[in-house]
């Protein structure tokens, strides 16, 4: 993959996650739920994930920036199908771990989501992001991203869902 902030750091590699990440993408998860102030909410255990991931029926696709043999940032996404806009990338997770934040890693793994979201025809990407997440806010502000007000999360969990 070649890019401009690649080559001013040698030492970022940027490659699709494989199985063997998944223990290290949940440590990840971890840290972006303790950031977030949900750290009880991460409940998937890592068969679950890996088989989602990597099983018969993979639901999601990620890529790793490693430094030194060592993830340290990654962008997980799936395909979102919209009835009003069609087959969109829908980025579910997206970190790098604080002590490598400002080294332009988070950039190239946004970039790489740009580049898969036009390589497979999307009609676009869309995520969720806390409106306290000023970090966030102002690093997606660099690609012109619009931030919809108005829309609230709604969910059912997993025991409301079998107490029905």
């Amino acid at each position: 993959m070649t890019n401009d902030t690649m080559a001013n750091n040698p030492t970022i590699h940027l490659r699709v996650a494989v199985k063997e990440d998944c223990v290290r993408l949940l440590e990840l998860v971890n840290e972006l739920a303790l950031y977030e102030k949900a750290p009880q909410e991460v409940t998937v255990a890592i068969e679950e994930f890996e088989a989602a991931g990597f099983g018969e029926k993979p639901v999601w696709k990620a890529y790793v920036a490693e430094v030194g043999g060592l993830v340290v940032g990654f962008a997980l996404y799936y395909t979102r199908f919209s009835t009003w806009k069609g087959c969109r990338m829908y980025l579910e997770d997206f970190i790098v771990t604080e002590p490598m934040r400002g080294r332009g890693i988070g950039k190239l793994l946004f970039d790489q989501l740009i580049v898969e979201a036009k390589e497979k025809g999307f009609s676009g990407m869309v995520w969720q992001v806390l409106d306290w997440n000023e970090p966030a806010l102002n690093f997606y502000a660099k690609y012109n991203a619009a931030v919809e007000a108005g829309w609230l999360n709604a969910s059912l969990s997993k025991e409301q869902l079998l107490n029905y």
